[in-house]
């Protein structure tokens, strides 16, 4: 089992998500009973980055099962429908490769006064593979470039400082004065640091210009061999530093922090900032924008697949946080990371190893064409119409269920037979729509809530059927074909079945219906005969329908022969077989409804 999971790792971790669903799926067809859970999310997540969204909302189902705490789980719960709020937020920015993307890795911009400064290994002459966007990968220095009026990236260059070295630099924040710089760098100190487990961590450096010139750098105070702290962004007045790590206290893989810088430069306590923004799984690279909203990276909040871009509006407001995936196109099935944007100008830049880039990461330019939407209320119309006629139908009752039958508007449709209602179009899901008035039979439609999708929706109701009312012939109501027997006969034959079948639902359909059922034949023959053989039909005809399930109490009878004509053909009258026809008739008069 380890075997296995070590080599789905190997290919998770590597971004090879194709191969990685193979040996996930080979490792939980080994011995689902001792996979891990994390190994469910993983697959889950894998199976994200090859479009298969269903089987990888049942992973993360079956997650929940194993461990119902998991928040990965819960969102899943809570918003089973958050492809549909994904696609609500998607194609609000335009985006674009930037040029100066290698064949090797670019990634994590971060805004200087006039450009950005990034981070790539081209100068190394070889192209390293991201392990994962946490850990970055080795022999990364920072570049600098500048930004033109449209957001292109022009004249990159090595940037200048003696920090700036084999220690594997990356990630920057800038103060605006451009006289402070917090950047990454790999632990190292006369050589690499590795932790217990041979791993070397990530550390926060601090470096201040001195005479126009980058003094020497000086370890973030929170730094450690045994955990990672990386990742800075400043807040707009300066006063707080983000960051992201694994320190002791994290919720998963690496949470987001907050620090405040006191006046004299020192820091206070790192601050967690908690289970609303931080998962069992990665979430990292933060990124404070002008108007106070903090972007993210995380792999454990619902998207698209690897790392997903995610917003919180206004950070500092601790009542109402909400979170929002950024969508199309900045979120794909890969990693998606490292996003920051100027308030003012709506243009930014994000890192990705989607397909398509020219290195292993590569850097995108964004424009920002739409703003998020945050509330989203979607108004769903309808109108009762009897179904018949098409007439419209006020004052009908209109219920709205929603997936879990709970019932979310009751309301009436108005003088023109229409009615309203607003849905909250974020959650996306199946509503159940109920049209009911008295004496009309209740309609049900089943409306999908989409994001910009225009919903309307017709309730046809039927009024409800009456009894006939007493003296009524169903055999004419029901409009019945003669019912025929075979010559001097009284069994009910195949054809007489048939039309027996219509006046035995009718009988159902309507249970306190009673019926006397009157049989009759033409005057041709004998008039004792013709008595005899009408009651003999007439009582084979009451057995067929008692057989059928019809209470004998509802039912009565009587042949009654030629006794009762329908017209001039009695004996001695001369007749065509046409008229003699009309005399061989049954009848079934309702005697009670």
């Amino acid at each position: 089992i380890d075997l296995f999971a070590n080599l789905a790792d190997s290919y998770y971790e590597n971004a090879d998500m194709e191969h990685a669903v193979i040996w996930y799926e080979t490792l939980m067809n080994y011995d689902l009973p001792s996979v891990k859970g994390e190994y469910y999310f993983r697959y889950s997540q894998a199976l994200k980055a090859i479009n298969d969204y269903k089987k990888s909302d049942l992973w993360l189902s079956k997650l929940a099962e194993l461990n119902a705490d998991d928040s990965r789980t819960k969102s899943l719960k809570f918003d089973p429908g958050y492809l549909n709020n994904i696609e609500l937020q998607s194609y609000r920015y335009n985006i674009k490769p930037t040029v100066i993307n290698t064949e090797y890795s670019e990634f994590a911009t971060g805004f200087t006064q006039d450009g950005v400064i990034f981070s790539s290994d081209r100068d190394k002459g070889v192209s390293v593979k991201r392990t994962n966007a946490w850990t970055g990968s080795s022999f990364l220095e920072l570049f600098s470039s500048k930004m033109t009026p449209e957001g292109d990236l022009i004249e990159e260059k090595k940037f200048k400082g003696n920090f700036n070295s084999k220690f594997n630099e990356s990630t920057i924040a800038l103060s605006k004065d451009g006289n402070t710089m917090y950047f990454t760098r790999n632990s190292y100190d006369k050589g690499y640091q590795r932790d217990e487990g041979g791993i070397v961590r990530l550390k926060l450096y601090i470096v201040k210009k001195v005479d126009d010139k980058w003094d020497e750098a000086v370890e973030f105070p929170y730094n450690s061999i045994d955990y990672s702290v990386a990742h800075p962004s400043l807040s707009l007045d300066e006063k707080t530093l983000y960051f992201a790590s694994d320190m002791p206290g994290t919720e998963g893989l690496s949470d987001i922090y907050s620090v405040t810088i006191n006046e004299d430069g020192s820091f206070g306590a790192p601050k967690n900032l908690g289970k609303k923004i931080n998962t069992e799984g990665r979430d990292t690279f933060p990124f404070i924008s002008k108007d106070g909203d903090l972007y993210f990276s995380s792999d454990g909040h619902l998207g698209l697949g690897g790392l997903d871009v995610f917003v919180a509006p206004d950070i500092n407001n601790n009542t109402n946080l909400q979170l929002f995936n950024v969508g199309k196109p900045i979120n794909s099935k890969k990693d998606d990371f490292a996003f920051i944007m100027n308030d003012d100008t709506k243009l930014g830049y994000f890192t990705s190893n989607r397909d398509g880039g020219a290195g292993s990461d590569d850097i995108y330019q964004l424009k920002e064409i739409k703003p998020l939407v945050v509330d989203c209320t979607q108004e769903v119309t309808g109108v009762v119409k009897n179904k018949k006629t098409g007439d419209i139908i006020p004052n009908a009752i209109v219920t709205i269920y929603d997936e879990a039958s709970t019932v979310i508007h009751t309301l009436k449709s108005n003088a023109n037979g229409s009615f309203t209602f607003d849905v909250d179009c974020k959650k996306g899901m199946n509503l159940r729509v109920i049209g009911e008035k008295e004496r009309f039979i209740q309609d049900e439609e089943t409306v999908k809530v989409e994001p910009k999708v225009v919903l309307g929706l017709a309730l046809n109701l039927e009024l409800e059927p009456k009894a006939a009312e007493v003296g009524t012939d169903l055999f004419k109501l029901l409009n019945l074909n003669p019912i025929y027997f075979d010559y001097d006969k009284s069994f009910i034959r195949p054809d007489a079945q048939i039309e027996l079948a219509k006046i035995i639902n009718y009988m159902k359909e309507f249970p306190n219906v009673k019926v006397d059922v009157r049989s009759h034949t033409d005057s041709r023959g004998r008039d004792a005969y013709n008595l005899a053989l009408s009651q003999r039909r007439n009582t084979s005809t009451i057995n067929y329908i008692v057989d059928k399930g019809i209470s004998r109490s509802r039912i009565t009878g009587k042949g009654y022969g030629e006794t009762q004509l329908s017209n001039k053909c009695k004996n001695g009258v001369k007749c065509t077989k046409e008229e003699h026809q009309l005399n061989r008739r049954s009848e079934f008069i309702v005697t009670e409804n």
